[in-house]
């Protein structure tokens, strides 16, 4: 028995310029001063991702590059758990029966999920508690910051399953966190990353009590979504897009970046708001 891995999402491409359609695959809210919540939903199983969900979520972050309802997004888990990574029965079991070919579509769109959430101009806080494994792990290695508790285990446990550490983009992203020796460790054995670890080697930018976890999250959510979204769009295209650039590209690039921002609007109210000693309010454009 095949199982098709869902490369055409029939609501991809409607998200623009709302962001905001029922998902059936995870659940969503947007605030009015747009914050997106996007909570992974199988509390029962740890929620883990299925094929229609990774293709689901692909998609959602692929729509916000259009969306103008959405400033900031928070991505969690419901219960006390983030994500357990691909559904063991409805994921890994089908995998050993599949072709080359359905193996590399399957591949290739869990990465998509990454690229795309790393494309998207809206800056991911990731709220995290309990397991963050596998792929739940890449979702949150993807986010712009990363919010944990201590009670959160963080594996990259590729290996354990017989395959390599290098999966969504591991390879690339882990050691520009946490350094290559850190990486290296945790993607050859696979070994959970505890939340002290985590947090003293970067990957988590603070932790909270698991009570306090998602309120934090969108604190510093909706004070990004108050922020110059342009700017920060563009600040995020050039954190990406300058690992690859040498020291002497990277200040050209930030140059032409920042004469672009100095043509906004929210430039010039930031500078009105200064003259006037009031604080700017930014509208995004």
């Amino acid at each position: 028995m095949k199982h098709p891995i869902p490369d055409h999402n029939p609501m991809r491409g409607q998200y623009g310029p709302k962001a905001t359609p029922a998902p059936a695959h995870f659940a969503l809210s947007v605030t009015d001063d747009g914050v997106a919540t996007v909570t992974l939903n199988r509390p029962e199983r740890k929620n883990p991702l299925t094929f229609d969900s990774y293709a689901e979520l692909r998609d959602w972050f692929l729509g916000l590059q259009k969306a103008t309802d959405v400033r900031a997004v928070v991505l969690t888990g419901a219960g006390d758990n983030f994500c357990s990574g691909g559904d063991v029965h409805e994921i890994i079991g089908p995998l050993t029966r599949m072709s080359m070919p359905e193996l590399l579509a399957f591949t290739r769109m869990t990465g998509a999920l990454v690229s795309a959430m790393r494309a998207c101009p809206q800056p991911i806080v990731a709220a995290i508690d309990g397991v963050c494994a596998g792929a739940g792990a890449m979702m949150a290695l993807a986010s712009d910051l990363r919010l944990g508790t201590p009670q959160t285990n963080t594996a990259f446990l590729f290996t354990r399953v017989g395959l390599a550490g290098a999966d969504m983009g591991a390879c690339a992203l882990l050691p520009r966190m946490i350094g290559q020796g850190r990486a290296s460790e945790l993607l050859f054995t696979g070994r959970a990353m505890s939340a002290s670890e985590g947090h003293a080697w970067g990957f988590f930018n603070a932790l909270h009590d698991s009570a306090a976890l998602l309120p934090a999250a969108h604190k510093l959510a909706a004070q990004l979504a108050q922020g110059p979204t342009f700017a920060h769009g563009m600040t995020k295209t050039m954190l990406h897009q300058e690992w690859a650039m040498t020291l002497d590209q990277a200040i050209e690039a930030e140059a032409q970046a920042q004469a672009i921002c100095m043509q906004t609007q929210d430039f010039r109210r930031a500078y009105e708001a200064f003259a006037a000693k009031q604080r700017p309010v930014f509208e995004g454009d």
